[in-house]
């Protein structure tokens, strides 16, 4: 049984620090797919959505994404693809992207970055990385991309042209791994501005209660 097994002491790695050490590992994966927390969900968009807001739901806590609830499903035809803008700048290191284990299951996908308001049309240009992806219904699959293309992203187009031949892709999670900053903003640079007080720049200071609230 089990404490025979825990018994056997350090001499060989018992099977239950292995068991600890993955859960740690496992909690360090998670925060790395912490991106999902960075996404501008106000303006996040799916195009060709079967159910509208459906497309926000894929992106979520690496621990959540086995989750079958939420998914979003296309509609007229097998294309999605996600318009996501973030609330800084990106370095986006790898996407993880997870289906059911059939035809549904996206089979292409390609990534543009800074390319704000995609549309499919504006699909048909060349993509700053393309893969062919395996059926992963688990959520294991890591995509690496070329941190060198996608080291200042502040919007990341993701479209999927096709799947595995079904007549519509579902996608029930997709993980975006790597490391965020803070966006020098428009508004900061006008805070700064007015910090060094200039009598004749009082008009300024009516423009600032306004700034407060872009986001």
């Amino acid at each position: 049984g089990r404490g025979a097994a825990m018994a056997h002491g350090h001499g060989r790695c018992c099977c239950c620090c292995g068991e600890a050490a993955a859960a740690v590992a496992g909690g360090e994966r998670g925060a790395a797919w912490g991106l999902y927390l960075r996404i501008d969900r106000q303006r996040l968009q799916c195009l060709n959505e079967r159910r509208e807001g459906s497309g926000a739901l894929v992106f979520r806590a690496w621990e959540e994404r086995g989750g079958r609830a939420r998914f979003v499903e296309s509609d007229d035809d097998e294309e999605l693809l996600f318009n996501i803008p973030f609330t800084g700048n990106v370095k986006l290191k790898g996407v993880i992207v997870m289906g059911e284990d059939d035809g549904t299951h996206p089979a292409e996908m390609k990534l543009f970055k800074n390319i704000p308001h995609m549309s499919f049309d504006d699909a048909a240009r060349e993509p700053d990385q393309m893969f062919s992806l395996n059926r992963d219904p688990t959520g294991e699959l890591e995509y690496p991309t070329k941190i060198a293309r996608f080291s200042n992203v502040y919007h990341l187009s993701i479209h999927f042209p096709k799947n595995f031949g079904a007549e519509t892709t579902k996608i029930f999670y997709i993980g975006l791994k790597g490391e965020w900053t803070e966006a020098h903003r428009h508004e900061v640079t006008i805070c700064n501005y007015e910090a060094s007080a200039n009598p004749a720049d009082h008009k300024l200071e009516q423009i600032t209660p306004q700034t407060h609230f872009i986001s």
